[in-house]
Order: structure tokens, then C-alpha cells, then sequence
């Protein structure tokens, strides 16, 4: 009679669970993070594997030695899914990954040189020290955050800032190993992305209120660390509206005459007066100075602050935005 084969005991709360023969382990050889992937035979196994419909969702590849593996599920419109995958300090050195989906994966030190990232998912996976040289990354999905960012912000919710820090401070230089990497392979747009993600990790780890931080925030908030343009445009246009309602109570004089705010000139003539404030705004802000309306009073200053910051505003949207589109 013959002896019942034991399965693999792996088994995962969303309800995928592993049929394959267990090792004396009670996992089997893909699972079993005691047995070292480290065997020539190992590539073509785990590609034949993989193509068998043998479960990839959790297998250990821990140091493992896969150089220029095919993981691609060829003719498929997804490829393989190797959530939550162990392969700290795997070698995959020029290996084909193309549309894997390594969702909660940790690729932590691996090897991942002259490899073929391209279009794979790694949202909250673990992309500490990865060696990027030569992969290709074109339309990797790290989500809008990568794993230690979200540790590290739950970490500072709850109080613990020390371990905040450290996290913050991982995140910033897998944000800076990516930003290289897209640089490398000329993805200028994607590049600018990690460069915001990077700086934005390193401000956390200012102390709070500290200057240094504050101007980090507002250079954040101004431009995007010079990769956004359109917050300079909006920056803009909030700067003259607020000017324009700040004129129209402090006053502005044309020909010869002054003209305010007044509850008592009625709502289409003191309409037409925020228009002109508007127009004057819009004429401060770009320094033209046409002379028809001058300002009276408070309006003085307001005009000198707006006059300086607009200059200054506009030279640094053509910076910003003549960076953007030489990529």
C-alpha cells in the first residue's frame, strides 16, 4: 500500500496554500528557507516550476543563486506572482522578471545587475540595497510609497521617532539608489519623482520646526524640489489673487483719484474695483509697471513684496520648467 505524500504546510491568511511534496521540514524545497538555492540544476528547476503552475506566492530564495533566470510568463498578459518572496541577497544578475509581481516581496541586497525589472510590481516590497547597475526599470510600480516610508510614518504616529528616524532614513536611500538607476537608464521623468521622494525622506529626519526644515517644506510645497512646475503656476496665481483682495482694501489711486473698497458704492462697482485690483496685481507681479494705477499707503509695501516675489517667481518657473522638458 502506498505511503500518503505529505504537502507543504505553507499556507498564507488570504487562502493560498502549497501542494507541492514536503521535506522532512514539512515544506518543500521552494519553501523550506533551511535549503539553500545555490545548485546549477536550480535555475532550469525553478523556471520549470514556475511554468508547471507550481505556487510562487512566499518561496525562499534566500542568497540563492539564479543568475539570468526566465521568470517571464510568456503570452500572458500578467506574469508570475511571487507575493511575499524571500530573496535577500538572491543573485539575479542579468535574469529576466519582466511583469513579476513581487508584492510584499523583499529583494533586500539582491542582485539585480543588467536584470529586466520592467513593468514589475513592487509595491511594499523591500528594496533596501539593491544593486540597480544596468537593470532595466522602466514602469516598475513602487506605489506611492515604499515599505519603510509607510513604517516610518506609523511609527511616527504612534511616538516612536527613533525608529522613525531609521526608517526615514532607509527609505531616503532606496529612494536615492532608484533615482540613480532611473538616471543611468535615462527615465529623466522617473528619476525626478525618486528626487522628491528622497529629499522629502531626508527633510523627516530634520528635527521638527528646525529651520532647515521648515525651507525644505516650503521649497516642497513651492516647486517640488524643482520637479514641479505647476505648483510654481499655482503659487502664482494665488499670490496675485491675494494681492488683488489686499489692494482693494488698502487702495490704489488713478487719475487723481482714489479708489477702495466701499460697502455703500454698490456690488457691481466694487466688482469692477476687484477686477482693476486683479489687473494691477497681474502688472506688479511681472514687474510690466504701465503706471495707469498706483498704489496708496499699505498698498505700497503689499506692491514691493509682490513686485520682488514675482520677479523672483518667474525666473525660477523658467528654470523649473526648462529643466522638466529637456527631459
Amino acid at each position: 500500500m502506498n505511503e500518503e505524500i505529505i504537502r507543504c504546510c505553507y499556507h498564507e491568511d488570504e487562502g493560498f496554500s502549497c501542494t507541492e511534496p514536503a521535506e522532512p521540514s514539512g515544506l518543500c524545497y521552494w519553501h523550506d528557507p533551511k535549503i539553500l538555492k545555490d545548485k546549477p540544476e536550480d535555475i532550469a528547476r525553478l523556471e520549470a516550476y514556475a511554468r508547471g503552475g507550481g505556487m510562487m506566492r512566499g518561496i525562499a530564495l534566500k542568497r540563492a543563486e539564479l543568475p539570468g533566470i526566465d521568470l517571464v510568463r510568456h503570452h500572458q498578459k500578467t506574469g508570475f506572482d511571487m507575493s511575499h518572496a524571500e530573496l535577500y541577497r538572491a543573485n539575479l544578475n542579468g535574469a529576466h522578471l519582466f511583469n513579476l509581481n513581487l508584492q510584499n516581496a523583499s529583494l533586500m541586497k539582491a542582485d539585480l545587475r543588467d536584470s529586466n525589472v520592467h513593468c514589475a510590481n513592487l509595491i511594499n516590497t523591500n528594496l533596501l540595497g539593491i544593486k540597480w547597475n544596468g537593470a532595466k526599470i522602466e514602469n516598475i510600480n513602487t506605489g506611492k510609497a515604499i515599505k519603510q516610508e509607510r513604517m516610518a510614518l506609523e511609527a511616527e504616529r504612534v511616538g516612536e521617532q527613533e525608529i522613525a528616524e531609521d526608517y526615514f532614513e532607509q527609505a531616503e536611500e532606496i529612494y536615492r539608489d532608484l533615482r540613480k538607476a532611473a538616471e543611468r537608464e535615462g527615465l529623466f521623468a522617473m528619476a525626478g519623482e525618486y528626487l522628491r521622494k528622497e529629499l522629502t525622506m531626508r527633510r523627516h529626519q530634520m528635527p521638527k520646526f528646525s529651520h532647515t526644515r521648515m525651507v525644505s517644506k516650503f521649497v516642497d510645497l513651492f516647486c517640488g524640489y524643482g520637479e514641479a512646475p505647476i505648483r510654481v503656476i499655482g503659487f502664482s496665481m494665488g499670490l496675485i489673487f491675494i494681492c488683488a483682495l489686499l489692494y482693494l482694501f488698502t487702495g490704489l489711486s488713478y487719475d487723481g483719484n482714489i479708489h477702495v473698497f466701499n460697502l455703500n458704492n454698490g456690488l457691481s462697482a466694487n466688482l469692477t474695483l476687484f477686477f482693476n485690483c486683479v489687473y494691477y496685481s497681474v502688472v506688479t507681479f511681472t514687474t510690466l509697471g504701465y503706471g495707469d494705477f498706483t498704489p496708496i499707503g499699505f498698498s505700497r509695501a503689499i506692491a514691493a513684496i509682490e513686485a520682488f516675489t514675482g520677479s523672483f517667481t518667474i525666473a525660477l518657473f523658467v528654470v523649473v520648467f526648462v529643466k522638466k522638458m529637456t527631459r
